[in-house]
C-alpha cells in the first residue's frame, strides 16, 4: 500500500474517533471538547488536501445514480463540517478564545447543533458509501478472496442486529428533535457510563454505514445493469 493511501486511512481513522469524543461532550468535558474539535479542524483540513484531485474531478465524467449520491453526501457534509468550525470557534472559551469574536452566540449555538448532529449521520453514511474498500483491505490482510456464503451470511446478521440496535438508539436519543432543531438546548446526562454512551453511538452509527453500504450496493447493480442494457442496444 501506498504511504499517501495509509495516510489517509490514518486521518480518516482519527477522523471518526474524534467525531465519538466530541459527541460525548458531557463525558471529556469543555476544555477537552475544544481541543478536540481543534484537532477535528486540522484532520478535516489534512483531509481535503489529499483529496484534492476530487475537486478537479467534479465536472468531469458520467453522473451515475451512486456518483451523484456520493456527491451530494459529500457537499452537505462539507457545509457540516464548515457550519461546526465557525460556531465551534465562535464559541470558543479555551482554544480560539483570544479571537475578538463578540455576539452571533444565539446563531452559533443553533449551527452547532445542526452541525454536530446532521455531520455525526453524514460522516456515518460517507463511511458506509466507502465500506467497499475497507472491507477489500480486511481481505487483504485475512488473505481471503472469496469469503464463504456461511461469513457473508454471519456478517450481514451482525450488521442487521447493530442497525436495529441503532433504530432504537436513534428514537431513544431524540435525534430528530436537534437534526430539525427543534430545541435549541441538548439533553446531556453527565451521569452516564462511558461505555453505555459509546456503545450507543457507535450502534448508531452502524445503522447509518449499514444503510449506505447496502444502498450503494443496489445502485452500483442497477448502474451495471444499465450500461449492460445501453451496450446491448448498441450491438
Amino acid at each position: 500500500m501506498k504511504p499517501t493511501a495509509i495516510i489517509k486511512i490514518v486521518v480518516d481513522v482519527l477522523m471518526t474517533l474524534a467525531l465519538l469524543v466530541l459527541m460525548g461532550y458531557q463525558l471529556w468535558g469543555e476544555a477537552a471538547h475544544e481541543w478536540v474539535g481543534a484537532g477535528m479542524l486540522i484532520l478535516f483540513l489534512a483531509h481535503h488536501f489529499l483529496n484534492r484531485n476530487w475537486y478537479k474531478t467534479l465536472f468531469k465524467g458520467r453522473y451515475t445514480p451512486m456518483r451523484v449520491l456520493q456527491v451530494s453526501v459529500d457537499m452537505l457534509l462539507l457545509i457540516a463540517m464548515l457550519a461546526q468550525m465557525y460556531s465551534g470557534i465562535a464559541m470558543s472559551r479555551h482554544v480560539f478564545a483570544f479571537l475578538p469574536i463578540d455576539g452571533g452566540m444565539a446563531l452559533a449555538r443553533r449551527l452547532h447543533i445542526l452541525g454536530a448532529y446532521w455531520g455525526f449521520i453524514l460522516m456515518s453514511v460517507h463511511l458506509g458509501l466507502h465500506w467497499n474498500m475497507f472491507l477489500g483491505m480486511a481481505k487483504k490482510r485475512m488473505g481471503t478472496k472469496t469469503p464463504s456464503n456461511t461469513r457473508k451470511i454471519l456478517l450481514c446478521l451482525i450488521g442487521m442486529l447493530i442497525a436495529a440496535y441503532g433504530i432504537f438508539v436513534f428514537i431513544s436519543r431524540d435525534f430528530t428533535t436537534y437534526l430539525l432543531l427543534q430545541s435549541e438546548f441538548v439533553f446531556l446526562d453527565y451521569e452516564e457510563p462511558i461505555w453505555s454512551f459509546y456503545l450507543d453511538y457507535i450502534c448508531l452509527m452502524g445503522l447509518w454505514v449499514f444503510a449506505a453500504h447496502y444502498l450503494s450496493k443496489g445502485l452500483r447493480k442497477l448502474g451495471g445493469a444499465k450500461k449492460a442494457a445501453a451496450g446491448k442496444e448498441n450491438v
